[in-house]
């Protein structure tokens, strides 16, 4: 059974750091391109950033967050991070990540196969 679970969420001040992971079971990320996304509360859901698979050295920045959101992987652990620097109070949402079969690097949520439940991020003094 594929699962992708979500960490790292928290309650921080504006201009603080978090640093999220997305970890997955039955499936190595390796081989998928994952994105981060986010939805606030009454707002729909917004492509964050995305990594191209292993073989696929692309990634991609929502322009609200260039700058200040560094996404990576470590294949050892079969993980996805999102450092997030700099944040501010409407960066606060649920952060999701998901993972994409397809070449390349997408901020098209249809496009992904698999989901995890979401972390909360939230940021206010």
């Amino acid at each position: 059974q594929v699962q992708l679970v979500e960490s790292g969420g928290d309650l921080v001040q504006p201009g603080g750091s978090l640093r999220l992971s997305c970890a997955a079971s039955g499936l190595s990320l390796f081989d998928y391109a994952i994105g981060w996304f986010r939805q606030a509360p009454g707002k729909e859901r917004e492509g964050v950033s995305c990594i191209g698979s292993s073989s696929d050295r692309i990634t991609f920045y929502a322009d609200s967050v260039k700058g200040r959101f560094t996404i990576s992987r470590d294949n050892a652990k079969n993980a996805v991070f999102l450092q997030m620097d700099g944040l501010k109070p409407e960066d606060t949402a649920v952060y999701y990540c998901a993972a994409d079969w397809s070449p390349g690097c997408t901020m098209l949520a249809k496009k992904y196969d698999y989901w995890g439940q979401g972390t909360q991020v939230t940021v206010s003094s």
